[in-house]
């Protein structure tokens, strides 16, 4: 993934935070054509003292199922549109650090505000990227070990009770159209574009804009700037 030095983050804490938010991750590998397959799915995640565990599974027909070499994880963040116009320090807004006409209508000068800047719009967002070799998990206890912790905890965050144990025949047969992974990252790319490289003015313009829209994307956005700027701790 490409990060400028501006938007790299080393913080552990913040991929906690990118899976904890969502766990419905894009995992990309390169099929037997060459090319690259992606499947979107939840995952359990896990970070200790042992390093990170990721684990999830596939439906046996995907021909990504079984892959054991190595892979790409995808984590999506919270992500917005930032407008040009909200940053005070922009020159086009403000109507100055523009060229005056001279007499014949050349460009004469940048005019008295030097501070003005030229700025555009753009993107800001959130995400991570995991590489690391996956271990496929065929043996039926391991996988009802992992169904039963995935289904308790998205139970957990919706309020059901749910369970999978004790597990059922029918249940059990089903076991047969799954394979299941272990993922264990050995690199990881943190990116927050958070307008890290903008004056703090711009930033907290940039934050009252997005906190003002009636998007719950772009508030969210505005709650994570806010918490890059606080080093972090709001959340932990």
């Amino acid at each position: 993934m490409f990060i400028p030095s501006a938007f790299v983050e080393t913080d552990l804490i913040w991929l906690d935070r990118l899976l904890a938010r969502d766990a419905f991750v894009t995992l990309v590998t390169t099929g037997a054509d060459g090319l690259p397959q992606a499947t979107r799915m939840p995952v359990l995640y896990r970070r200790d003292a042992d390093g990170i565990l990721i684990e999830g599974h596939w439906a046996k027909p995907n021909p990504q199922a079984g892959h054991a070499d190595p892979a790409l994880m995808l984590v999506h963040g919270p992500h917005a549109y930032v407008s040009a116009g909200w940053y005070p320090d922009n020159a086009v807004r403000n109507g100055v650090g523009q060229p005056k006409a001279g007499p014949q209508g050349e460009p004469q000068g940048r005019g008295e505000h030097k501070a003005a800047q030229a700025r555009v719009p753009t993107w800001n967002y959130a995400a991570a990227e995991l590489r690391g070799v996956l271990e496929p998990v065929t043996d039926d206890e391991a996988l009802i070990a992992m169904l039963d912790g995935l289904s308790a905890h998205y139970e957990a965050q919706v309020g059901g009770d749910w369970d999978l144990l004790p597990i059922e025949p029918r249940q059990q047969r089903m076991l047969a159209g799954i394979v299941g992974f272990r993922f264990r990252p050995t690199q990881v790319q943190i990116k927050l574009k958070l307008s890290q490289n903008h004056p703090e003015a711009n930033q907290s313009s940039v934050i009252d804009a997005l906190s003002a829209l009636d998007a719950p994307a772009s508030r969210e956005l505005a709650q994570w700037m806010r918490w890059r700027r606080e080093g972090g701790t709001a959340a932990d």
